[in-house]
């Protein structure tokens, strides 16, 4: 063909192709050079584009030279990468397929030959391309039975033979009566019936639709969290508007529905959010003072002044509402309700209800927001609430507060900014402002007679130049009060000086851990940063070792950071910082992309400031663990969880900047997008490190399953878990591992249970290997800590999970309470 004749259809198609493929490879490519990133792109990108001239002007020289591209890019992905497939696919795919296009019969057949010389002759011949794809071929198989990820194990068969332990709570065996199912939070279910070898039979037993959806005027997080409760025969959930409902735990069927009827103008809640309720038997506690005589049983009774001749209001309220169920509300109440009936226990507080933001001298609506279930022990119900995160200086207190359990009227309130001050308000006196706040779930050890407070932080969590200094030291602890008193007995900080709201989101786990010295009371931690920490309960002492390490520096202007961190010697932390070569997408531009966004970003590995440069924070504010903690077996001495993996942008705005994008973008009612932290020298904006197809720009696996084995503290098995079936642009079940956003539960038969992950699905695991068993698909996304029971009718054991979805994580939203079971017959062999 001559150089100035017009080409062939396919050959000016082929030619626009790869010039316009390799031109957008220059432009990207010298733009990530520039910062300092690879190479690779520049050169990629000008290869392509001479492939695309040649094919123009119709020259067979094309097939050779894009088959150096090929091969060169494929030793490149090996050199960065080795043999990961998934991360392979997005590299080398698309020029995979433009080689096949080269290939075929009416482009390769129009390109001639145009120049003899020996030296180029070789470039000239379809074999070499051919060779470059086997090649290409040859190496996309072997990556793909190869996997860096999976840590294969088994947990020992002495451990799995254990005998099931009580917890020390006198937990009735068959109910799940807390949300972690008793005080210690272990989230641990001793019904055995199901087990590896039927799990598979589970099957629907009964959906309950509780007609509670997402209002055109809610906030974006709004979301169905809960964990249902069962106990007095029943089954209490509570949903994202704070209705409480009770059903038949063998039918589903509604029994009761009581609804606060909460303001419900959205425009100043940043959440809508229900984990859960709280479930008191006064005629149980009783029983159990009777058995045992315990520490917390003996406590002393709180006064209660009675004019002479009355009636005590103790038992008044106790001929009543014996039975109560504690619900919380996102306008800032606790709710007393008979769990008999569904009516007020109108003699506990005002007419059945205490508000929070008595003593607040800030009481704007929305800004004060329990979303957890408070604790309840014989005397005391402990309650404590989140504030709007990253809003301002100014909100309301993080007091935990201490209320006798009869009556309602305060008996104690510990404030972190004031700790040593526990007694009652007087009149006129108000909380500190914006102190440091517990939003997650406490647990409690009634025999020690203390409650362990999971703290987060004095918003906002991106600059704390002005926190108190009272307070710094609560921050991101785990903090154990008196009971009866509210006194501070002991603190443990897992993050000095938080910037990046790694705060401890999971309820603490108590667990009687195996040692060379016999049982030794401890608390379990998972923490968003990834360090489990493992305490002695009774004194706040380390278990496993966590010796302070340096850390990054260089805080933003009037801000500071703290020179080391304590980094637990047992973790699911990164094993290594994040390099240019794990950003991924699923193409080579969108990982481009994804390669600019980073090295444009500060990052110094975990902990790095937040900055005005826009500093990488990873793991994320999601964090490693959130707010599902994990689930702990007492006999088998385990840990399951469920680690996550994904990265945050953290970027700071000057004020005139704020005001800009304000302007510009509007604000934003959720925990994303740009938050004004008034009261600061800046706002901040926070944003998952996506690509510009909207997808992670870190490589996966995002999200696993694993275990850790108590008696030795290391991990035993760790699995990805999920897949991208609900989150892709194709529905395709692809298993790279996915994020999860609640917890699991583990079971006396050897099976551990979880939804949470981006996927619509209910999984089971064998707890001794962690392989994925059986799964089920969900009517919404899973988002919420399953649990387990057992029917006191018919003895069948029942796992039961919310699917109404989370409109942060944009999974399906809906309002569907699952009871799965094993078929009847199953169920009576066991």
């Amino acid at each position: 063909m001559s150089s100035t004749s017009r080409p062939a259809a396919s050959l000016w198609i082929t030619a626009g192709l790869f010039i316009l493929l390799g031109l957008l490879l220059v432009i990207g490519g010298a733009w990530l050079l520039r910062y300092g990133g690879s190479p690779y792109y520049l050169m990629a990108g000008l290869a392509v584009v001479f492939t695309g001239w040649l094919a123009w002007h119709g020259r067979r020289l094309a097939l050779g030279v894009y088959a150096l591209v090929l091969l060169g890019t494929v030793l490149w992905s090996v050199w960065e990468v080795r043999f990961d497939w998934w991360q392979l696919v997005p590299r080398v795919a698309v020029w995979l397929a433009l080689g096949l296009w080269l290939l075929l019969p009416w482009v390769s057949r129009r390109l001639v030959v145009t120049d003899a010389r020996p030296a180029l002759r070789w470039a000239d011949r379809t074999w070499l391309l051919w060779g470059a794809m086997g090649v290409t071929a040859v190496i996309g198989v072997l990556a793909y039975f190869t996997d860096y990820y999976t840590l294969k194990g088994e947990v020992p068969e002495a451990s799995m033979a254990a005998a099931a332990v009580s917890d020390d709570t006198g937990t009735p065996p068959g109910d799940w009566p807390a949300y972690g199912r008793s005080g210690y939070g272990n989230r641990f279910a001793p019904a055995a019936q199901i087990t590896p070898a039927n799990v598979a039979k589970l099957q629907v037993a009964w959906t309950f639709h509780t007609g509670d959806l997402k209002g055109p005027d809610d906030p974006s997080e709004i979301a169905n969290e809960v964990t249902p409760l069962k106990a007095n025969g029943k089954l209490y959930i509570c949903t994202p508007h704070n209705i409480v409902i009770a059903l038949d735990p063998d039918s589903g069927k509604e029994l009761w529905r009581f609804d606060p009827k909460i303001n419900r103008d959205a425009k100043n809640y940043q959440h809508m959010i229900c984990r859960g309720v709280a479930y008191y038997d006064s005629g149980a506690y009783a029983m159990k003072a009777a058995a045992d005589g315990s520490a917390a049983n003996s406590l002393p009774e709180p006064p209660k002044p009675t004019p002479k001749g009355a009636v005590a209001a103790e038992s008044i309220h106790f001929d009543s509402c014996p039975r109560r169920i504690f619900a919380p509300t996102a306008d800032a109440t606790i709710v007393a309700i008979n769990a008999d009936n569904g009516e007020p226990c109108t003699d506990f507080g005002n007419h059945g209800a205490i508000g929070l933001y008595q003593g607040m001298s800030m009481t704007q609506r929305g800004f004060l927001n329990p979303t957890s279930p408070p604790v309840v022990t014989r005397h005391v119900l402990i309650v404590s609430a989140g504030v709007t995160d990253n809003d301002s200086t100014d909100e309301p207190s993080g007091v935990i507060r201490g209320y006798d359990i009869t009556t309602g009227r305060l008996l104690w309130n510990w404030d972190a900014a004031a700790p040593s001050e526990t007694a009652p308000l007087q009149p006129g006196q108000t909380y500190k402002r914006n102190s440091p706040n517990s939003w997650s779930v406490s647990s409690v050890d009634e025999k020690l007679g203390l409650v362990y407070i999971p703290m987060g932080n004095q918003t906002p969590d991106m600059w704390g130049g002005d926190r108190y200094p009272e307070g710094e030291r609560f921050n991101s602890a785990i903090v154990a009060l008196d009971i009866a008193t509210g006194k501070l007995r002991w603190v443990y900080q897992t993050v000095h000086h938080d910037l990046w709201d790694m705060d401890i989101g999971g309820q603490p786990s108590l667990v009687d851990i195996d040692t060379s010295n016999g049982k030794t009371p401890a608390l379990v931690a998972s923490t968003k940063r990834g360090d489990i920490y493992v305490l002695d309960r009774r004194d706040g002492k380390l278990l496993v070792p966590a010796p302070e390490k340096p850390v990054p520096q260089g805080a933003a202007e009037g801000d500071h950071t703290s020179p080391t961190q304590p980094f637990s010697e047992l973790s699911f932390k990164p094993e290594r910082v994040l390099r240019e070569s794990d950003m991924w997408g699923t193409n080579p531009f969108d990982q481009l992309m994804c390669r600019i966004k980073f090295k444009r970003l500060r990052y110094d590995g975990i902990f790095t400031p937040p900055s005005e440069q826009g500093s990488l924070v990873y793991p994320g504010n999601y964090g490693v663990f959130d707010w599902g903690g994990v689930a702990v077996d007492p006999a088998r001495q385990l840990i399951i969880g469920n680690p996550n993996y994904m990265a945050f942008v953290s970027k700071l705005y000057t004020r005139s900047q704020e005001e800009a994008k304000m302007a510009k973008k509007g604000g934003t009612g959720s925990e994303h997008g740009l938050q004004p932290m008034t009261g600061t020298p800046f706002a901040v904006e926070l944003t998952p490190l996506l690509s510009p197809l909207g997808i992670p720009c870190q490589a996966p696996p995002w999200g696993y399953v694993a275990a850790v084995d108590l008696k030795m503290m290391r991990k035993v098995w760790m699995h990805k878990n999920g897949t991208v079936v609900d989150n892709a642009p194709l529905p395709i079940p692809l298993p790279l591992g996915v994020p999860s956003l609640g917890g699991l539960i583990t079971t006396g038969g050897g099976v551990a249970f979880m939804g949470a992950s981006l996927d619509d699905y209910l999984r089971a695991y064998d707890v001794r290997t962690g392989k994925k068993l059986w799964e089920s698909r969900l009517p919404a996304g899973g988002q919420a800590t399953p649990m387990s029971y057992v029917s006191d009718k018919t003895g069948r054991q029942y796992v039961v999970i919310m699917a109404g979805g989370h409109g942060s994580l944009g999974t399906r939203m809906g309002d569907a309470l699952v009871a799965y079971a094993l078929p009847a017959e199953d169920a009576a062999k066991h």
